[in-house]
């Protein structure tokens, strides 16, 4: 698949900061982790965000975060574990890049994944993998899916085998 643009999508923990940063300096891109931008732009951290503002309010943000880097060209967009799972962001990535879906599977989330505040919604493990199991669908239309359980070397030499490069 040709593209400028790579969305890596996929749960909590799977990997896509990491993947994205070692993509972007095999590929010379620019890396945006709509996360960071959101705190960025909020001043403020995720957590704090969804306890003052609550999830719609931080979804909406995410919204607007992912529509202002669609016109961008050589990128790569580490996205929230959420943001594919919202039909409108799914259907937007899809017609403007390559999406692709760093899969890892639920345990060893758990193993990277803090139940310590840091992510509001990984406190609870029992709700945690309901999320994950409702997100899997969603997941599944991106346009690749990756092996995340791989070392990232292999991930990258992955994605960049799938682009073409």
């Amino acid at each position: 698949m040709k593209a400028d643009k790579i969305y890596l999508v996929g749960f909590m923990g799977a990997g896509k900061s990491t993947v994205a940063r070692a993509l972007g300096r095999r590929l010379g891109w620019k890396v945006e982790d709509i996360d960071e931008r959101i705190e960025s732009l909020e001043k403020r951290t995720i957590p704090t965000i969804f306890s003052q503002n609550g999830e719609p309010y931080f979804r909406a943000v995410e919204r607007a975060v992912l529509n202002s880097l669609i016109p961008a060209h050589n990128i790569i967009v580490s996205t929230g574990g959420g943001t594919f799972a919202d039909a409108d962001n799914r259907s937007a990535m899809l017609a403007t890049g390559a999406v692709a879906w760093l899969d890892l599977p639920f345990e060893r989330i758990v193993a990277r994944v803090p139940a310590d505040g840091r992510r509001p919604l990984a406190q609870d493990r029992s709700r945690l993998e309901l999320l994950f199991n409702s997100r899997q669908a969603a997941y599944s239309e991106a346009h690749v899916r990756i092996d995340a359980s791989r070392p990232v070397d292999e991930v990258v030499e992955h994605l960049l085998a799938w682009i073409g490069y």
